[in-house]
């Protein structure tokens, strides 16, 4: 059986390579993904244990910011001084790194990175664990001399004596770079501009008796956690009472990592989502290569069954067979994933992320999970065609039907999808009707689940009903071979249904996720006609805050009416019902109204934005029993508490108001007095009197040119800035699709490749009967692409019903208004019939060319 299960393998591994294919897709994804992040993880951890302190002292951060405010913690500078006395410190030094910065050239354009990463302050205080080193010019002295990294000064062609502007939180300033400074480590794809310590503290900080940070190195024999320990006793009570916050070098290293760690699931999700769906479509094609295989092998099976093979070694034959399949798959899968991970290292470096292919992690767990992945995939999917083959009589050895499958009834697959699809169904009616965004959200994802499950198991009852509507018109457009076409794909339904069922998941996928994204679309842009009434914008490319000067010049621009600024801030607020919620506010000048349309259930702006009061949204009122004119508690960023009264409840289509949990804003002042030093996240204006809008907008250009992080925005601007952002997560579901349609596509040309061979005898026949090679070549494209819109009617009219009921989620957050995007939609169908014919290429190809005698002759 052994040699027999061997000689089968290598007898078909041309098909069964088209199969692998998706084991090899889905492995080389999991394995990628394993290997960059593990590769990224390891040299970051060098790098931050590198570069840590032996002992570091930060200001306490009661509150970790969700949306930058642009504030910036600090510490007295003199707290070295009093450090370095501690006994066990060797050296004491008072840092100062602000993020946020926007440096610019003489042509006004930023020379920091584009990707997202910042650009960084700091003073030129180098010490043995510095990740940079002075390569070329000389240090800062002075105010206006600064060092640039060598990948900035590269990538925006930066040299020594150049002219900069800085604009930081204290406003903008020139500079003259003086020095080129190189990394001796990973460049983590950050700008550094590193200035003199006491113009870092002036320019930067605004206070030249201030440091962001004191970093201490521990004496000889002396531990970190035992310098920590004496540090902590030598500051007493405002260690005590969380004033600062002492760390290790491994403590500090662990927190950079954790920091990092949310860019790094993002890639690491968004690749196991792509090995995700090259499984669960993998295992359709898997199915369906094996069951046709089976099927061919008909009378094979029913001979050793009658030369003694019982059914157990028919079964483990089978498995076997598939575990040779899901081990080859599974090395070239491993073998993918490396080289993908290496492509992954090599765009890092593109976005500025400078990490070497060479220092690779491959960790034991990797390719343990590419087996385990690779190897149970296939055995999974291959398990059911081995209990039907096991299941083949001896007497199948005399027979001449090849074909199983072909008439068996269909009624458990009616009953159990039919019990399936009903709770799917009734899942997504319960998520239609709840009224709570949590419970809504999971029916939906139970729904999505159960119903797709039933389509899968139910789609072989609606092949033909729904391809005898589909291919109706063959006939009268072909003529006899558009008849045959039709019924070669009503044959076997379950082959078909199979088939068809791996492009029909991508395509429900971007079916709903088109419905989605189309919806919140126009429900943003609702918004912002409803409530947005300032003529212009002016926000920060990447939403980060920028000091107050640029405010100021808007002021002071020709044209300008009313400017209202507003902030953003972290805060926790503690609810009369005992929940504690961290959430965003938002912080406005009174005149509000003057910019905004918002609607009120009680109270108006000017009890919102009154000395010591909030507004939030009535909904989040209601569930934690908040009421106008009672006080809740709220800690503010740098540890300030208040008691603030609830003086408006807003009704807005959004439920979270301005983009946060509760829709919590208050006035400028009451931010001020209890968190001060912020900066502004955007700014709204209104053209004076006698002044146009292209005028205005115009001067404010002209005003803001020397600022190259800010733009000016209208409500065009600003619905094409909500577009592009909901259209980032619409590519990655194109990308998804993308990858399902090539792993369904493979699943076609298999399907159609084992057909022509099953249906050897029958194409000889019909060619000898006068069948042209062009009708022949026909009759398989139109069966291929029936098919494949098959697919495409099962996938959209799924993808439409999730869409629709994510659609009332949303609602449940605001976003009321219901699109469908009819133009994707036919598009998709028309892509479908495409699919279809290139699937059929090869197959039709292959039968046209065969010789018609051997056909006839073929067992």
């Amino acid at each position: 059986m052994l040699k027999a299960t061997l000689r089968s393998f290598l007898a078909h591994k041309g098909r069964l390579m088209l199969s692998a294919l998706a084991v090899i897709l889905s492995v080389a994804f999991v394995a990628g993904s394993l290997i960059f992040s593990d590769t990224v993880s390891r040299t970051f951890d060098r790098l931050f244990a590198s570069t840590a302190a032996d002992v570091t002292v930060t200001p306490k951060e009661t509150l970790d910011e969700t949306v930058p405010s642009g504030r910036t913690l600090t510490l007295p500078a003199s707290l070295a001084d009093r450090l370095s006395q501690v006994d066990g410190v060797a050296a004491a030094r008072a840092e100062v790194d602000v993020d946020g910065l926007t440096v610019a050239d003489e042509d006004r354009e930023s020379v920091g990175p584009t990707t997202g990463a910042p650009t960084i302050g700091t003073a030129w205080n180098p010490t043995e664990r510095s990740p940079v080193e002075l390569t070329s010019g000389h240090a800062p002295e002075g105010g206006a001399q600064v060092l640039i990294d060598a990948d900035t000064a590269d990538g925006k062609d930066v040299r020594i004596g150049d002219r900069l502007t800085v604009i930081g939180q204290e406003g903008s300033f020139p500079v003259e770079v003086v020095g080129i400074v190189t990394f001796t480590t990973t460049n983590p794809g950050a700008a550094l501009v590193f200035f003199d310590t006491e113009a870092a503290r002036t320019k930067l900080l605004g206070d030249p008796k201030a440091a962001t940070s004191i970093s201490l190195d521990a004496a000889d024999g002396v531990s970190d956690a035992e310098l920590k320990r004496r540090v902590a006793d030598a500051l007493g009570a405002d260690a005590n009472a969380g004033t600062y916050e002492l760390r290790t070098a491994d403590e500090q290293a662990e927190s950079d990592v954790e920091q990092l760690g949310g860019f790094l699931d993002i890639i690491k999700y968004v690749m196991l989502g792509f090995a995700g769906i090259a499984v669960l479509v993998g295992v359709f094609l898997i199915v369906n290569t094996f069951s046709m295989l089976i099927a061919q092998r008909t009378r094979e099976l029913g001979l050793l069954r009658a030369l003694g093979a019982d059914r157990r070694q028919v079964r483990r034959s089978v498995l076997t067979e598939a575990l040779l399949l899901g081990l080859v798959g599974s090395t070239l899968g491993l073998a993918a994933g490396i080289g993908l991970a290496v492509g992954l290292i090599e765009l890092m470096g593109l976005l500025g992320m400078n990490i070497r292919a060479a220092e690779m992690v491959i960790g034991w767990g990797t390719p343990v999970t590419a087996y385990v992945v690779g190897l149970g995939v296939t055995f999974v999917a291959a398990y059911l065609p081995a209990r039907r083959a096991a299941g083949v009589s001896p007497m199948a050895a005399l027979s001449d039907a090849e074909i199983a499958d072909i008439g068996r009834p269909l009624r458990l697959r009616a009953v159990v999808g039919s019990v399936v699809g009903a709770a799917g169904a009734a899942a997504l009616v319960g998520c239609a009707v709840s009224s709570q965004t949590s419970t809504a959200a999971s029916l939906l994802g139970l729904g999505v689940i159960l119903t797709l499950v039933a389509t899968v198991i139910a789609g072989p009852l609606l092949v033909r009903p729904v391809i005898r509507v589909l291919g109706g018109a063959f006939p009268a457009l072909f003529g006899p071979v558009g008849r045959m076409s039709q019924r070669n794909a009503l044959r076997n339904p379950r082959r078909t249904g199979a088939t068809a069922a791996a492009l029909m998941v991508g395509l429900a996928l971007v079916g709903g996720m088109s419905v989605a994204s189309a919806s919140m679309t126009r429900s943003f842009d609702e918004q912002i006609d409803k409530t947005l009434g300032a003529d212009f914008v002016v926000q920060n490319t990447n939403f980060v805050p920028f000091p107050r000067e640029i405010t100021d010049r808007i002021r002071d621009t020709e044209g300008v009416g009313l400017v209202v600024r507003s902030q953003f801030t972290t805060i926790a607020v503690r609810l009369p019902d005992g929940d504690r919620v961290k959430t965003t506010a938002v912080a406005y000048e009174p005149e509000l109204d003057e910019v905004a349309d918002i609607t009120y259930a009680r109270g108006d702006s000017a009890a919102a934005l009154a000395d010591g009061h909030l507004a939030m949204d009535k909904d989040f009122a209601e569930d934690h029993g908040v009421r106008v004119g009672g006080t809740v508690p709220v800690e503010f960023q740098g540890g300030r508490r208040a008691e603030l009264t609830v003086g408006a409840l807003t009704d807005q289509e959004s439920a979270d108001g301005f983009g946060s949990q509760g829709g919590i804003f208050f006035g400028l002042g009451t931010l001020e007095k209890y968190a001060p030093g912020g900066q502004d996240a955007a700014v709204y204006v209104n053209a004076a009197s006698g002044t146009s809008a292209e005028d205005l907008r115009a001067g404010l250009e002209k005003t803001l040119d020397p600022y190259p992080q800010v733009q000016v925005r209208d409500i065009a601007d600003y619905k094409e800035l909500v577009h592009n952002q909901i259209a980032v997560l619409l590519y990655l579901v194109y990308a998804l699709l993308g990858l399902a349609i090539i792993i369904a596509v493979l699943g076609v040309v298999n399907t159609l490749a084992l057909s022509v061979v099953e249906r050897t005898r029958e194409i000889g026949l019909l060619r000898a009967i006068g069948l042209a090679r062009r009708q022949l070549r026909r009759m398989i494209r139109l069966e291929s692409v029936v098919i494949a819109v098959f697919g495409a009617v099962l996938g959209l009219a799924l993808g439409l019903v999730w869409g629709v009921c994510t659609q009332q989620v949303l609602a449940l957050q605001g976003m009321t208004a219901l699109a469908i995007p009819w133009g994707t939609i036919v598009a998709v169908m028309i892509g479908s019939a495409v699919v279809g014919v290139v699937a059929a290429l090869l197959p039709a190809l292959r039968a046209s060319r065969m010789n018609v005698l051997a056909a006839i002759a073929h067992e």
